[in-house]
């Protein structure tokens, strides 16, 4: 398919994201914060933060696999298929959207982003409610919510998350996602890297640990997320914890909303990517 004007917009669209994330430098308390988590953590032996580490990259692991092979994720991938044949008959596999429009793309990534974004502000409303088993279950809870968001996004931009190098790409992206928003710019520059190196979609080389020091940020907000509940919880009106139910809904919507959007980014840039290299070599 030919560059069109439209592929040329929303790839400056992408160049002008990535420059505001390199420009975006963080304010004192974010890092006083920074400075203060490194300082506890540091207090731990680095052998029981390796192991820590290694725990925690083997559950994201599987839980990216439980998901693959999920109904649910069956399901999303025959809808979204179902969906592209509205534009175009002849789209039978997830490699055929590619034959799409950007526009066509992004409609359809819309519908599917919306809907894990409201699946998210209803689960952190529940989380709201105080009760012992959502609070309990709420960083798991959210995990799943947002790999099979990443997932959902891959599969409407023609990737598969089922192959060995796309699973990684996913799980990194997630990674990525979830960093603050100081380090965004060098953890979606690592995501290209990777882009650049990869040898073949169903290879990949020994991945390094994903989860470090400068992701624990996130996980430490959302425990402070939880706390906050837990202090809320009794003030009610109306019967409900409003405030707690807020602070749920709320942290968490914004969670999958950063992280479809940071999602997006990367596979649009790799389906525009490709694109403009294959109209360059038909030339």
């Amino acid at each position: 398919m030919a560059w069109t004007e439209r592929d040329k917009v929303v790839w400056e669209e992408i160049m002008a994201w990535e420059q505001s994330l390199a420009d975006y430098g963080g304010n004192d308390f974010q890092y006083t914060y920074s400075r203060w988590l490194n300082s506890a953590l540091a207090a731990i032996p680095e052998e029981t933060l390796s192991a820590f580490f290694g725990q925690l990259d083997n559950v994201l692991f599987h839980m990216h696999s439980l998901l693959q092979g999920s109904q649910f994720q069956n399901e999303a991938r025959e809808r979204i298929l179902t969906s592209a044949r509205v534009f175009r008959e002849d789209v039978e596999t997830l490699d055929d959207l590619k034959k799409l429009t950007i526009d066509q793309i992004r409609y359809l990534n819309s519908q599917q982003s919306t809907r894990h974004r409201l699946y998210s502000l209803i689960q952190g409303g529940i989380t709201g409610t105080g009760g012992a088993i959502p609070i309990s279950t709420d960083f798991a809870a959210m995990a799943i919510l947002n790999l099979r968001a990443i997932q959902i996004t891959a599969m409407t931009y023609g990737y598969d998350p089922q192959l060995p190098f796309e699973m990684i790409a996913s799980l990194k992206v997630f990674h990525a996602g979830a960093l603050p928003e100081r380090l965004k710019a060098e953890g979606w520059q690592e995501l290209l890297i990777e882009l650049e190196e990869r040898d073949h979609p169903y290879f990949y080389n020994e991945a390094e640990q994903l989860t470090d020091l400068t992701w624990m940020e996130g996980p430490v907000k959302q425990l402070g997320k939880l706390l906050a509940i837990a202090m809320f919880k009794n003030k009610k009106m109306a019967n409900l914890p409003l405030i707690s139910l807020v602070i749920g809904a709320g942290t968490n919507y914004r969670m999958t909303k950063n992280m479809t959007e940071f999602a997006e980014k990367y596979y649009q840039y790799r389906w525009l990517l490709e694109k403009r290299e294959a109209a360059s070599s038909t030339k």
